[in-house]
């Protein structure tokens, strides 16, 4: 683990489980309790054998579902393909950024049908199937619904967790779905063009007032990913007061954000030009991130989603 001290900008190499030691008793951790859905489906198209790829994104309602497919060209509405004896998906309408809305055709238990149907959607550098679903899984998911892990929470183990309590950290649950389109590189010259996708999330009761009152008795925020730190900014006001409810964000983060509800971050490190990468460098500067990124090369951390963590604290 690289630990940034935003203060002062010193850089320490640690280990994960040293979280520990920089956490004080009243402070928050807030985490995202989502989790990710066997969302990938390689169908057959019944009249050809032509083959298709799903990827499930966003729920619509009991059988209808945004998606990404692969061939687009294959994809046309009205047509049905089948993925298993229990499930097949007719796709019923081309969206403008390229995206499909489709139906799936099942009987029974949704999740069950899809658990035995589809599978993880890793990211595309990893190559090997998992044969364990529960790798891409934080211990503490709870709510399906992501195509995608809040991979900053894979980190903790049960016994941390314990450990972090008995320290008095308070722990906070909040929920965000997360979308492949946090993931997506931001092309547009002018980065206030770059389009965010929507993604669902909800904050308790219990979450908010545990949040406010630690803060108005002066404890931090430290959010686990960049997931649950959008989370609280779409659900904070201009006081950083955090209000319960649900709704849908989609929030872009960029360098000059003054941050209302989050003091510290959690998190791993991230591809360039993306809209995560934008989103740390709000905690301070992006010549400060590359900095801490050359560091890291330096000391041949690992990146991306299976890699290891910062904190920015």
């Amino acid at each position: 683990m690289l630990v940034y001290n935003m203060e002062t900008g010193v850089i320490e190499d640690r280990i994960f489980h040293d979280i520990i030691e920089y956490l004080k008793p009243g402070d928050v951790l807030v985490r995202n309790v989502t989790k990710v859905i066997p969302a990938r489906l390689y169908a057959t198209r019944d009249e050809t054998g032509g083959a298709m790829e799903f990827l499930l994104l966003r729920r619509i309602n009991e059988t209808d579902w945004e998606c990404l497919v692969k061939p687009g060209r294959r994809a046309r509405p009205g047509r049905t393909f089948t993925v298993n004896s229990e499930l097949s998906v007719t796709v019923l309408e081309q969206l403008e950024d390229g995206n499909r809305i489709v139906r799936l055709n099942y009987d029974g238990i949704f999740e069950e049908v899809l658990d035995r149907a589809g599978e993880m959607p890793l990211p595309p550098y990893i190559t090997e199937k998992l044969k364990d679903k529960s790798r891409y899984q934080t211990v503490y998911a709870k709510q399906d619904g992501s195509a995608a892990a809040p991979t900053a929470g894979l980190h903790f183990t049960d016994e941390l967790l314990e450990a972090i309590r008995q320290k008095g950290i308070l722990i906070a649950d909040v929920l965000l779905h997360v979308g492949l389109g946090t993931f997506r590189p931001v092309s547009a010259e002018n980065v206030e063009e770059h389009h965010m996708h929507s993604e669902f999330y909800q904050v308790t009761p219990e979450a908010a007032d545990m949040i406010n009152n630690a803060r108005a008795n002066g404890g931090r925020i430290i959010s686990v990913g960049t997931t649950g730190c959008r989370t609280l900014e779409s659900a904070s006001d201009e006081n950083g007061i955090v209000h319960a409810g649900s709704g849908w964000t989609s929030i872009f983060i960029t360098p000059g954000y003054k941050f209302k509800a989050v003091d510290a971050l959690i998190t791993n490190f991230h591809l360039p030009e993306s809209t995560l990468l934008m989103l740390i460098s709000a905690f301070t500067s992006r010549e400060e991130v590359m900095r801490i990124y050359k560091h890291a090369v330096e000391e041949r951390y690992r990146f991306f989603s299976f890699g290891d963590a910062t904190l920015f604290i």
